[in-house]
């Protein structure tokens, strides 16, 4: 994570949680973060207090450590995405532009060659979902799913790194791209919603297994 004169404390430190520099459990110090990006102890000081009002950090005794998420609340955030991700679906189905729909295929396109790889298609996959979102038109639903998504990063582990799961997941992405395409607002709705599902069942069955010490 390099230093950037571009982006404020509170935006560097996000970044910097949502590809995982700073993992759930981490503890996050002023002094350590004003290095390594670069700027004074009172905005880092100020990003920090803004971050754990949003509850993307928790109080560790005196320190600061990225949050993490309990059962409940995953179960809860995967409800609520699933309901604004179908939305979003829906809303590209009527607004998306032709290029905007060419982006969404090269992206399924591109993103066959990273197929084994968990990592790079994890980012891969956030962009695919922020450029439905984009498509949908709509400034609002955008911010939302974005303030969902920052939450997302809570998650320790990625669900696209069950065996198998990334060809799936393409072939899933493939079922939404397709329906916004041939303009059927509904099949992108429940495709979109059928895709969340599916990953929250591969999350609940990961963390069953890591459980029992697998």
């Amino acid at each position: 994570m390099t230093k950037s004169n571009n982006k404020d404390a509170y935006t560097l430190i996000l970044e910097a949680i949502d590809v995982g520099v700073f993992k759930p459990g981490d503890r996050l110090v002023e002094s350590d973060l004003a290095d390594r990006f670069g700027v004074s102890r009172t905005p880092i000081r100020e990003a920090l207090q803004r971050l754990e009002t949003q509850s993307l950090l928790a109080r560790d005794g005196r320190s600061l450590i990225v949050a993490s998420l309990g059962h409940a609340q995953m179960a809860e955030l995967y409800v609520v995405r699933a309901e604004l991700e179908g939305l979003a679906a829906k809303l590209a189905t009527k607004h998306a532009t032709d290029e905007e729909k060419k982006v969404l295929q090269d992206m399924i396109d591109e993103d066959r060659a990273i197929v084994d790889n968990p990592s790079l298609l994890s980012r891969a996959n956030r962009r695919f979902h922020k450029q439905i979102h984009l498509a949908s038109h709509n400034r609002y639903l955008v911010q939302q799913l974005d303030l969902l998504h920052r939450s997302m990063a809570l998650m320790a582990t990625t669900s696209l790194a069950v065996e198998g799961r990334g060809p799936k997941a393409l072939a899933e992405h493939q079922m939404i791209v397709d329906a916004i395409a041939s303009g059927d607002e509904m099949g992108a709705y429940d495709a979109l919603r059928e895709h969340i599902s599916i990953a929250f069942v591969t999350r609940l069955k990961q963390e069953s297994l890591a459980d029992d010490g697998y």
